[in-house]
């Protein structure tokens, strides 16, 4: 049996374009959210910041070379790139148009549509969209030959000789079934081949069978918002405290929840009878990105927690073949939500030596 493949999902959110200069100010990236997050009790751990790689900037590409390194020595497989298409517009692009253009690092990947609106979530505008999403037939088939060319590429991830690509929000295509159709179809004109079609299982209405809706098969993503411990502000002594005014104000304005209970309720999560491709996150905190509140945050992760956390999942993906081996790390750079497989200043190697620790371990008995 082959090695466990793990994919790291791949934020390329570190470089200015010119459309976030425009909507946050000049120069503006994810770093600017990360270090103005500070901690909101005791025992918080924020703000997260790099180590190894500091504020790094996704146009130099001895960054891309540094984290690729990084990840092969540690037992990532490959990375799933965030990919950004309005409409034949893409955004964020330029750290896998370089990927591509210079045939560099050599590592696999592949790409994740985060079909969503951009609004101004960030600062609490939800309903001020800055780039929509606009859903037609012939934006399917522009989308698909241009997705040709990157699945062309021979470092590309496939399952079974297909190149996978999954869709973030496939429920919110008007006719994903019919899009699906016209994926294959073209893909199959341009000579690309059959393809393996995978939506991400993050909202409440994506957990029906992915093959309703003209997909192959379901990433679970991480965390599961259907699935979360009890806030940790509950029980009768939260309500006394609230009720005198002593309480924490970051316990009233976020939610607080147990990356513990969070890792348990995942271990004993039962598995669907469709294929779902297993997913961890070593944590998740986007207060960085919530300053106004209303962040989430699972508090008291740790290595050895993310450990069997990631022992359980890969259990699971070697229990059902279809899975062909494969699951997903949300995420390997995702700084102001807090989930980063990347060196930090707090923790040091200490996810990627545990993730290394634990391929290795399975690995040996196979």
């Amino acid at each position: 049996m082959s090695e466990i493949r793990p994919i790291a999902f791949y934020l390329p959110q570190y470089h200015p374009i010119l459309e976030n200069d425009t909507w946050w100010g000049k120069g503006f990236t994810e770093w600017r959210n990360v270090v103005q997050a500070k901690p909101l009790f005791k025992g918080h751990y924020q703000p997260h910041l790099p180590a190894d790689l500091g504020f790094y900037d996704l146009r130099l590409p001895e960054v891309r070379h540094a984290q690729v390194e990084l990840a092969k020595k540690h037992g990532i497989h490959g990375f799933c790139y965030y990919h950004y298409w309005f409409n034949g517009k893409r955004l964020l692009e330029r750290p896998l148009n370089d990927v591509l253009a210079s045939e560099e690092p050599d590592f696999p990947f592949c790409l994740c549509w985060a079909n969503e609106n951009w609004t101004r979530r960030w600062d609490g505008q939800d309903q001020e969209v800055l780039i929509k999403q606009n859903y037609t037939q012939e934006d399917n088939l522009n989308h698909i030959r241009y997705l040709a060319q990157v699945f062309s590429d021979s470092r590309y991830i496939r399952i079974n000789g297909k190149p996978l690509f999954l869709v973030y929000k496939a429920s919110a295509i008007p006719d994903p079934k019919q899009a699906a159709d016209t994926w294959r179809n073209e893909a199959m004109r341009l000579g690309i081949g059959e393809l393996y079609l995978c939506r991400v299982e993050s909202f409440n209405d994506e957990r029906n069978d992915p093959v309703d809706m003209g997909f192959d098969a379901s990433v679970e993503f991480q965390p599961d918002w259907l699935r979360l411990p009890f806030p940790m502000q509950k029980g009768r002594r939260w309500n006394v405290l609230q009720k005198m005014g002593i309480v924490n104000k970051a316990f009233r304005e976020n939610n607080i929840h147990s990356y513990e209970e969070l890792v348990n309720n995942m271990i004993q999560k039962e598995e669907p009878h469709y294929i779902r491709f297993n997913c961890v996150t070593p944590s998740w905190d986007n207060t960085a990105r919530r300053l106004k509140g209303n962040a989430t945050i699972f508090h008291g992760s740790t290595p050895d927690l993310y450990k069997e956390w990631l022992k359980s999942a890969i259990k699971k993906t070697l229990h059902d073949r279809r899975k062909n081996n494969i699951l997903f790390i949300n995420a390997w750079n995702e700084w102001a939500e807090g989930n980063h497989l990347e060196p930090c200043q707090k923790w040091g190697h200490a996810y990627l030596q545990a993730t290394l620790e634990v391929i290795n371990g399975v690995n040996e008995k196979q």
